[in-house]
């Protein structure tokens, strides 16, 4: 079976993890965090970057510290992982669905501004599946309106818009270091910001908004959302490597395209002009030519021995979130989107048996 992600631990990863058990500093403090951090953030291009325990509560943290509360409105696109929402709702904030565009996947930036309302204080913008969205007319509303831009970057680590890395652009970048992402550290989170006030706040409500003057003493609610510095040993030796996985996943995605781009039928994934993906997964259409359902599709592959993935469920259709409202592309992207193995551990041997297996099916 060929499998959709598997992480790849071939660096000093072992190494620093050893060192990091043998000086006894295992926890939330350690050299380990503070140099996973910093690394981080200069591979971003922000000033300040704070580790947490996944990327859902790093969301949750940039939402609360950037004051989201009660009553409010939070933008957040219809096709993305049910995560980008429940943050929202840990706030006691409403998520306001957008629907996706056709050609990047990702929010329709002209559906933006009709959703907006005197509730409205953030929007959620998502790089869906490694593509950056269209960052210039997003960032225009939310300084039109005087909103926040909270960017989940949880399956684009350098991913780039007009040669920017993603997380750079709004109040806030999130990132997740989950075990099937670009780096991972098992579980794990980090967000990115410029602010310098924005990035006190948010490491004192992560460390249970203890006073840093009076110990054991706390003004406010806070949260225990701190990465262990076992898990950013494994950060740091994945960052040494993340320029190489990045490669991969392009050098991946090349070769897929070059074999399945005459296959009827199929669309493959999105690289609009000034954007750089990543292919964190090697996303592709099953059209209604192709003959085929996309689960008929998937039930096929997996007897060859190719395991893959749908897209998610549009948000609009879960049972915690159903909406009436219509959200045309959302909807057809999830029905026709399929993930193919796509981790960087994947040889050009397994992406010839993927393409193959397209190819006998379509005939």
């Amino acid at each position: 079976m060929i499998p959709v992600s598997t992480p790849c631990l071939n660096g000093k990863e072992l190494e620093y993890v050893t060192d990091c058990i043998k000086s006894s500093w295992i926890s939330s403090i350690g050299k380990y965090v503070t140099q996973f951090e910093e690394n981080f953030a200069g591979f971003c291009g922000t000033a300040h970057a704070i580790s947490a325990s996944n990327g859902t509560t790093a969301l949750h943290l940039a939402l609360v510290s950037l004051d989201i509360g009660e009553a409010d409105e939070v933008i957040v696109p219809d096709l993305t992982f049910v995560a980008s929402a429940n943050a929202v709702l840990y706030c006691g904030a409403r998520p306001v669905f957008v629907d996706a565009d056709e050609k990047t996947w990702n929010i329709d930036p002209s559906k933006i501004e009709e959703n907006i309302t005197e509730r409205t204080k953030a929007i959620i913008v998502v790089h869906l599946y490694g593509h950056p969205c269209d960052m210039d007319p997003i960032m225009k509303i939310a300084r039109q309106y005087n909103l926040k831009v909270i960017e989940d970057a949880a399956e684009a680590h350098g991913a780039e818009y007009n040669l920017k890395r993603v997380g750079s652009f709004g109040d806030a970048g999130v990132f997740s270091f989950y075990g099937n992402k670009i780096i991972t550290t098992g579980e794990g989170g980090m967000i990115t910001t410029n602010n310098t006030e924005l990035m006190n706040k948010m490491r004192m409500l992560r460390d249970h908004a203890m006073s840093k003057t009076k110990r054991y003493w706390h003004d406010v609610l806070g949260y225990n959302y701190r990465l262990t510095n076992i898990q950013a040993a494994i950060g740091v030796a994945q960052m040494e490597q993340i320029d190489g996985f990045i490669e991969a996943k392009r050098r991946n995605a090349a070769l897929y395209n070059s074999l399945l781009n005459k296959i009827d039928g199929l669309t493959l994934p999105p690289e609009a002009n000034g954007c750089r993906n990543v292919y964190w997964m090697y996303s592709v259409l099953i059209e209604d030519d192709f003959g085929m359902s996309r689960d008929d599709v998937m039930a096929r592959l997996q007897e060859k021995g190719i395991d893959t993935r749908p897209f998610f469920y549009p948000l609009h259709q879960l049972p915690i979130y159903r909406r009436d409202a219509v959200y045309p592309v959302s909807t057809m992207l999830s029905r026709k989107g399929i993930n193919l193995p796509s981790g960087t551990t994947l040889t050009e041997t397994d992406i010839r048996k993927v393409c193959e297996a397209f190819m006998s099916i379509k005939k």
